[in-house]
């Protein structure tokens, strides 16, 4: 049987850097040609980036806001007061600088049959990016699919990749239906003024968007966005099945220093954990994750942003019982199959074991 190995990172070269807003940049990211099928992605989807950043090993999920075939993807990156990943990438990263990428996953994506479709989404902020690169690829591959954007904003000066979108406003004029909410900034309809809330979708699908006319809904920004979406949706007839989200991560956690496995054996639970073919032990106290604690004992663990959102830390549960705190990334079959996201598991038994590799 063949064993898929965890995805692995790979170095690339930064080939631009562009400034979108005051405190958020677009970073294209060159593709080798022999790297050209491993980072082939449908739009929609993410890499994981690193960087050594002041001496610290920083992570980041971040998704592709361009169409596939480019030779390159290029990821939006937003500014947060305490991103150490966002604050290099938005002051101090550069074309011709490189950075360790793995290769892009991600099930929030455009359906693979357009066929005049009409697909809508409800996004805020950097919540656009995935969103972007399936505007732009579903409406140049079929001539005949509609796409409606709602998409909410602090300002017209904070919206990322303005141009971009009134571009193809512009160039899709009968099928590309875009709405700006601006939160701080009064527009000359009331309706397009203040934050996305229950009340404001409510009076947009009753007068603007007709639901049952959307095919499918795609989410993309904070929890409770997600979550006001989602229920009034439901409250409209939307069936749950034709919705689909993916939250953002915003935020850094501490390093977790490395020992040796001797040194690591203490707990009320043992662990043991298969990665890239070899086998590791730890002792932990179930107030840690699984992923803390198997990365004090190995480096190369797979994982990014530890907010159980982008599926990268995900493994086998082969035997004993877990708890997960927040499952935002894996869908009902592959909880079923028995895959976890380590960074949310606590053990519920005196002996757990996992698997990355599978």
């Amino acid at each position: 049987m063949t064993v898929d190995s965890p995805p692995t990172f790979h170095r690339l070269e930064v080939s631009d850097v562009e400034a979108l807003t005051d405190d958020s940049v677009a970073v294209t990211l060159d593709i080798p040609t022999d790297l050209t099928d491993l980072f082939g992605f449908v739009p929609g989807q993410h890499v994981t980036v690193r960087a050594e950043i002041d001496g610290q090993d920083i992570r980041r999920s971040y998704s592709i806001s361009c169409p596939p075939g480019q030779g390159s993807v290029r990821v939006g990156i937003r500014r947060i007061p305490t991103g150490a990943f966002s604050t290099y990438a938005t002051t101090r990263l550069s074309a011709g600088d490189v950075l360790e990428v793995m290769p892009p996953v991600g099930d929030f994506v455009l359906p693979g049959e357009l066929d005049g479709k009409h697909l809508a989404a409800i996004v805020a902020g950097s919540g656009i990016t995935p969103v972007l690169s399936m505007i732009d690829t579903a409406l140049s591959r079929d001539g005949t699919c509609r796409f409606t954007l709602i998409y909410g904003n602090r300002t017209s000066m904070s919206v990322m990749f303005l141009e971009e979108l009134e571009a193809l406003k512009d160039r899709f004029s009968s099928r590309f239906h875009l709405m700006h909410i601006l939160s701080r900034e009064p527009q000359p309809v009331d309706l397009f003024t203040g934050r996305i809330d229950a009340e404001k979708l409510d009076r947009i699908l009753s007068a603007l968007v007709a639901p049952d006319d959307v095919d499918e809904w795609f989410l993309c920004g904070p929890y409770g966005l997600i979550e006001t979406a989602r229920s009034t949706l439901a409250r409209h007839g939307v069936d749950d099945s034709a919705v689909h989200d993916e939250l953002f991560f915003a935020g850094d956690t501490p390093p977790i220093p490395i020992v040796s496995e001797d040194e690591a054996q203490e707990g009320s639970v043992h662990v043991g954990f298969t990665l890239e073919g070899r086998r590791s032990t730890v002792g932990m106290e179930p107030d840690r994750t699984l992923l803390e604690a198997a990365m004090r004992v190995r480096q190369g663990l797979p994982f990014s942003c530890k907010g159980g959102m982008c599926a990268t830390c995900k493994a086998i549960l082969v035997d004993g019982e877990v708890r997960m705190d927040k499952n935002y990334a894996l869908v009902a079959d592959e909880v079923d199959a028995g895959y976890i996201l380590t960074c949310q598991s606590h053990p519920i038994t005196a002996t757990v074991e996992i698997d990355f590799d599978v």
